[in-house]
């Protein structure tokens, strides 16, 4: 018996060792913190920012406190955690590269997804519409959007380098949020979303 997650939460449960601890940034409802401890016994637990989820959450039996990925990462001790996971919330962070170094000091590994903001589509409706450009991966008017720090593929694969952080997985997700095999250039302009695991050099 499988429960049914979102491809990329599917995607970064594969990439989460079996009896590990893993944190789940940003966690929503909860629904990869339950696939993890019911699917493969980790230990999950998770941080959200908007008390709606928390009370999602906790209502589950999820072990979730109400906290922001910018300011109480810092709060943990480090290697509190084999897995510090944050999937589709890096945009929405008002200081992305700080909050990597804590999830990195935090955890033995970190595991990111995100929306890619140089996928062809984007590309096509900045150039020909001459607006802020909505995906399904970014849904959001400009006015109304959470995302404050849009990245591409390589954007990333850039950060990593200068951070000094290697990328143990990478997978590409193309619109119909199924892997793709490319080399980095197609990728970056094929794929629409995009699932990292790093760890510290």
């Amino acid at each position: 018996m499988t429960a049914a997650i979102r491809v990329d939460l599917q995607l970064i449960a594969d990439m989460v060792d079996p009896s590990t601890r893993a944190l789940d940034v940003g966690c929503g409802d909860g629904a990869l913190l339950a696939y993890l401890a019911d699917f493969k016994r980790v230990d999950a637990r998770g941080m959200e920012l908007s008390q709606a989820g928390v009370n999602a959450c906790v209502a589950n039996g999820l072990s979730v406190i109400q906290g922001d990925a910018d300011t109480d990462l810092r709060d943990y001790p480090e290697n509190a955690f084999d897995y510090v996971i944050l999937s589709q919330t890096l945009q929405a962070t008002r200081e992305p590269r700080e909050v990597l170094r804590q999830m990195l000091r935090v955890g033995r590994r970190a595991i990111v997804s995100f929306p890619n903001f140089a996928h062809w589509q984007v590309r096509l409706r900045m150039v020909f519409g001459g607006r802020m450009p909505q995906t399904t991966s970014l849904p959001y008017k400009w006015y109304d959007t959470p995302n404050i720090h849009l990245c591409s593929i390589d954007d990333f694969r850039a950060l990593c380098r200068e951070m000094g952080v290697s990328i143990e997985r990478a997978i590409v997700l193309n619109s119909k949020s199924r892997p793709i095999q490319m080399p980095p250039l197609l990728a970056n302009l094929v794929g629409e979303q995009a699932v990292f695991m790093l760890r510290r050099d």
